[in-house]
């Protein structure tokens, strides 16, 4: 909870108790409107004030307008009648009530996501004069030859005229395969460098690199995105006008008439009176109360459920949802490797797995996990030696005395061995013993459980589109597509290009249809702000992805993501239900004012009752189990 939230729960309790406090002094008269005046100017100062401002920038017609008019009208009607205060301080406490709520539901936005996004580098390295210096990559200009050393971020984009070695592209593209790279080679920013040293001749300058672009598309996506206008401010559009101008009417005309067309006596105090019963009728105190509590309710049993959204617009948003797109990686499959597969094997296959998990011991890479994860026993490195690793081709060793080769095509038409294509998709771990070529082994990402039916539940939810976006190859990624369900994909895409995808199709949609991309990685975070919608995984997601989305799934199911727009739409059609009841008790209960047949009774059921009732009603959007 911020200070500003803490000031109003704070006035909000001052504001309570004084009000209660007023009804146990025996006071009355212009002493007794004082000190209730004293509780009505701390919870309702800041409202009166923004309809002040807004009278006088002539922009008057909004839900604080309506607020201090039909205040301050039920206290004109105290004063005049010598009655009740209460209902006027009562009204704006309840309003100010939903309107924390509101807040606090809202409290937790998004902060600046380039702070989190640990992808800028902070220098370049220049060699001069035999050694190396550290610089701003602002003052590296284009052509300009930069040396990156293992575990260094590639600071400007370029090409490699030196050196080989793998790079760490998960912040970019999402996939946790390294890319190998080499002379001639075009390398981009924001990568990491992960075994050999490189010198790159940059081709741009810094602030038109990759990594810059990605930085910007971030700090400014959010400013392009399209927000629902809160329900209350499109309703006082129409009402409060309306209600004013109907209140006034009511005040003047009967009494004109009566004068100066009938010749009988005005009779002001009685149609003030109406006009001022009129006025605490028109109250929008169930609408103000129940609208924040239903996204509230929705809000609370969506959190309940394991979703959590980040506030009520991204409810309504959500609601209209008719496209979903998805990253793969770690959203639609686990971003965990796995051996799926031994093919033409010479061997074994558990020997054959044993000697490319022995070989690889030694390495971190993920491929080389998923062969020490397969083989499933412990391994003694002691069998071991001779190990080479060939950058961008894979290792020889020696285990047990046996020359052991494991890595891709490349190593085997390095050692002349005779090898077979795989036409299984995945990466393809080819092995020779002895050079003799003994099979190979592929290696793939692992689909999470349940995508499957989360991709059929979302159609039976009324989405009419599901797209995968990845940077993961062409092959690769239309199996996981094919095997999902999923209607299109593209891939081999980096941040930049997935940002580009979701504007076309933001602008293939219609206008009532809204968009969500629902992703977990740093670089899904320009996307995650530029949808209509942005869904991020919330137990293995990155911070960045987390604090850019609207919404997070807490347990990072994809099953979560239909649930959340049954959520949502339960909440939209509970809070219409809200509107179109209040409205027209409203509109009934106005009319008999008008024609002196309602009396303040009537009036506080007309606020009070309908308020009350609302808030049952809206109470219902906390239970979510079943949807």
């Amino acid at each position: 909870m911020n200070k500003k939230q803490k000031k109003m729960l704070a006035r909000i309790a001052a504001a309570a108790f004084l009000m209660i406090l007023m009804n146990f002094l025996p006071v009355k008269g212009a002493v007794r409107f004082v000190l209730y005046l004293i509780p009505y100017l701390v919870i309702g100062y800041d409202i009166l004030l923004k309809a002040g401002k807004g009278i006088k920038n002539r922009q008057m017609f909004d839900e604080c307008f309506l607020m201090a008019v039909a205040t301050v009208g039920a206290m004109a009607l105290a004063v005049y009648q010598d009655g009740d205060y209460t209902e006027a301080i009562a009204v704006m406490l309840f309003y100010q009530v939903g309107e924390w709520f509101q807040s606090y539901a809202v409290g937790k936005s998004r902060r600046n996501i380039s702070e989190l996004m640990d992808i800028r580098p902070d220098y370049a390295n220049i060699e001069k004069d035999g050694t190396l210096e550290q610089v701003d990559p602002d003052e590296v200009e284009t052509g300009t030859v930069i040396v990156v050393q293992p575990g260094e971020k590639i600071p400007i984009d370029g090409i490699v005229v030196e050196g080989m070695s793998s790079l760490n592209t998960s912040a970019l593209t999402g996939e946790s395969v390294p890319r190998e790279t080499a002379k001639g080679e075009e390398v981009i920013s924001g990568c990491i460098n992960m075994t050999g040293v490189l010198k790159i001749r940059t081709t741009k300058e810094f602030g038109e690199s990759t990594v810059s672009r990605i930085l910007d598309l971030v700090e400014n996506a959010s400013s392009r995105k399209s927000k629902s206008e809160d329900f209350i401010s499109k309703f006082a559009r129409v009402y409060t006008p309306l209600v004013c101008y109907s209140a006034l009417a009511l005040a003047l005309l009967p009494p004109l008439v009566r004068m100066f067309v009938l010749g009988i006596p005005a009779g002001w105090g009685d149609w003030i009176y109406r006009a001022l019963t009129f006025l605490v009728i028109s109250c929008p105190c169930a609408l103000v109360v129940s609208i924040p509590l239903s996204f509230f309710a929705g809000i609370g049993g969506a959190s309940h459920a394991g979703v959590l959204v980040k506030g009520s617009n991204y409810l309504e948003t959500m609601s209209k949802t008719k496209y979903v797109v998805f990253d793969k990686t770690g959203t639609l499959t686990q971003g965990v490797f796995e051996v799926n597969g031994v093919h033409h094997n010479q061997m074994e296959q558990e020997k054959l797995l044993e000697y490319a998990a022995l070989a690889e011991s030694a390495s971190s890479h993920p491929i080389s996990r998923s062969l020490q994860q397969a083989y499933g026993k412990p391994l003694e490195r002691t069998r071991v030696t001779d190990v080479q690793e060939i950058s961008g081709n894979g290792i020889i060793a020696r285990v047990d005395g046996r020359s052991v080769a494991v890595g891709n095509a490349k190593l085997m038409k390095r050692l002349e061995i005779a090898y077979k294509d795989c036409h299984h998709t995945g990466t393809i771990v080819h092995m020779a013993v002895d050079g003799v070529y003994g099979g190979h082994i592929v290696i793939s990402d692992k689909i999470k459980p349940g995508a499957k039916e989360a991709v059929a539940a979302l159609r039976s939810a009324g989405v009419s589109r599901t797209v995968m976006l990845t940077g993961d190859t062409d092959a690769v990624a239309r199996q996981v597509a094919a095997e999902l369900g999923i209607d299109e994909v593209y891939s081999e895409l980096l941040p930049e290009g997935k940002v580009q995808k979701v504007e076309e199709l933001l602008e293939r949609k219609g206008d009532n249809e809204r968009l969500a991309f629902v992703g977990d990685g740093i670089n899904d975070a320009p996307v995650l702000s530029r949808a209509d919608i942005g869904i991020a995984m919330g137990a293995m997601g990155s911070d960045a992805a987390i604090e850019a989305a609207d919404v997070v799934l807490m347990d990072d199911d994809p099953m979560k993501i239909s649930k959340a727009i049954r959520i949502s739409r339960k909440c939209l059609r509970i809070v219409y239900e809200n509107i179109w009841f209040a409205i027209g008790i409203k509109v009934l209960c106005l009319l008999l004012g008008a024609l002196g047949l309602a009396n303040m009774w009537l009036a506080v059921f007309a606020d009070v009752g309908v308020m009350v009732l609302a808030v049952l009603n809206a109470v219902r959007a906390l239970f979510v189990e079943k949807l």
